[in-house]
């Protein structure tokens, strides 16, 4: 059994507060996108942050952040203690270009470690990695230190790395990894949303 959690607790001040997994991306919306993909790969699927009555027609539970005000880092350790799973694949709700191969991938990766995570050349992607139970102390400490830098919490945990070369094969375009921080980004998902429906016709 494994499951999945969606970040979706950012505050989103570049887009006026509205929440990006809602905005629509080609014919669906980026959360409907992740939905299908996750749900193809997990078995449990659920949702972290954000306010509930925004994501009440979709069908998963939402939770609610356990330490607010810790950024992406509190997003991680409430979806590790809101996991019922020895694994967790934890994705931000702003990335809606990934594929169940990849995360498939991921998720045999991780069978072999406490984290898998890919590195690209813009650096590690803890946003969308699978995490095992024993990442969830380090977490903790950390978060008591007010040390909220995701990556500095693989010191002392088993780690896979999923480099370029390995990550290749399945982004063939480069936008597996692609995330909508403003709204020159969301033009651009929306572009390539549009050019793959018309170049699969």
């Amino acid at each position: 059994m494994s499951t999945a959690a969606i970040l979706a607790g950012g505050k989103a001040h570049r887009f006026g507060g509205r929440p990006k997994a809602l905005f629509p991306l080609g014919d669906h919306r980026i959360i409907d996108r992740l939905l299908v993909v996750l749900r193809s790969v997990v078995d449990h699927v659920f949702i972290v942050g954000g306010e509930p009555g925004r994501f009440g027609t979709l069908g998963v539970p939402v939770r609610e952040d356990v330490l607010p005000g810790t950024g992406p880092l509190g997003g991680i350790y409430t979806a590790l203690a809101a996991s019922t799973t020895p694994r967790t694949l934890i994705v931000a709700a702003d990335m809606p270009f990934l594929h169940a191969q990849f995360l498939q991938h991921l998720m045999r990766v991780g069978r072999d470690f406490d984290i898998a995570i890919p590195r690209t050349a813009d650096g590690q992607q803890p946003l969308c990695a699978s995490y095992g139970e024993a990442c969830a102390g380090n977490i903790e400490r950390q978060i008591g230190a007010r040390t909220l830098k995701v990556t500095d919490i693989l010191s002392g945990l088993r780690v896979g790395e999923i480099g370029p070369n390995e990550i290749a094969p399945f982004d063939p375009e480069g936008t597996l990894f692609f995330n909508i921080n403003t709204p020159a980004d969301y033009a651009r998902g929306l572009a390539l949303a549009a050019y793959r429906r018309d170049s699969s016709l």
